[in-house]
């Protein structure tokens, strides 16, 4: 069976019991965490070691919150006052869950969905949004990494283009991969408004309700946007359902044409920001 798996960012407690609730083995099931694996929950570093415990049973993507860990981990990024990433930074084996971090991806294809953290701009299709995905994934793992984290944080250029180069090209694509919520038509992003999709600035869309998409009828998984909750469509499935706000762990079972929704209750509660 195969399993999608909503934000956890430090949730442990409740990531065992979610896992406990589907009955999960790692001989005989797979899952994939949308991101967000760290940070605002009490427990960063045992996520990482139980994740990293599962073995090949677990695909993890990076969310922005576990891009702000490798920020801070090298000095490009202040810990935020309300980081709960000091655990993972202080720990003697600090270098090896930075480096397994690093070795994680930004978009993968599961049983036939598009999984992601945050979503992708109309102007790219499926085989666009696995090949952006992948030229951060080489940057992650390079010995340039360090110094493209000190310039990875701003919101320009907010349109995609082709012609965009080094840094910039970059920057935009873990903008749309890890922070996108909102969009113009032309796929112009929003990055500063966090409301429910009602919320939509003026002229802007959710990202997936974009007229013309190039990637309408590819069936997508995100995470990120914990004011929707959850959003089962035949091809959508948002799954960030605020555990670390107090809300719900969720996991959809999506393999053999399967759909199954299983929720665990969450005890923390932070506010959100």
């Amino acid at each position: 069976m195969h399993y999608l798996v909503g934000d956890l960012q430090g949730c442990c407690d409740a990531f065992e019991r979610l896992l406990a609730h589907i009955g999960f083995s790692p001989s005989r099931d797979r899952l994939t965490v949308l991101g967000d694996l760290v940070n605002r929950g009490p427990q960063s570093l045992a996520a990482l070691r139980r994740l990293r415990g599962l073995g090949d049973a677990a695909t993890c993507l990076l969310g922005n919150h576990d891009l702000h860990l490798l920020a801070v981990a090298c000095g490009g990024r202040k810990a935020h006052r309300s980081d709960t990433i000091a655990e993972v930074l202080e720990s003697p084996e600090r270098e090896h869950w930075l480096a397994w971090l690093r070795g994680q991806r930004l978009a993968v294809v599961e049983e036939g969905w598009l999984c992601v953290h945050a979503g992708v701009v109309p102007q790219w299709d499926l085989a666009d949004t696995l090949a952006r995905a992948a030229e951060v994934e080489a940057m992650l793992r390079s010995e340039a990494l360090d110094d493209f984290l000190h310039v990875m944080y701003a919101d320009e250029p907010l349109r995609w283009s082709p012609k965009l180069r080094g840094d910039e090209r970059l920057r935009f694509i873990i903008n749309v991969l890890t922070r996108i919520r909102f969009t113009d038509a032309q796929g112009r992003l929003e990055l500063k408004t966090k409301d429910s999709a009602g919320g939509a600035p003026e002229g802007y869309l959710p990202w997936f309700e974009v007229p013309g998409r190039r990637t309408e009828g590819v069936p997508i998984a995100f995470g990120h946007w914990s004011t929707l909750g959850l959003i089962e469509r035949p091809d959508l499935l948002s799954l960030d359902t605020g555990c670390v706000w107090g809300g719900r762990l969720t996991a959809v079972r999506v393999d053999g044409g399967r759909r199954e929704v299983m929720q665990v209750e969450c005890e923390q509660a932070q506010r959100p920001g």
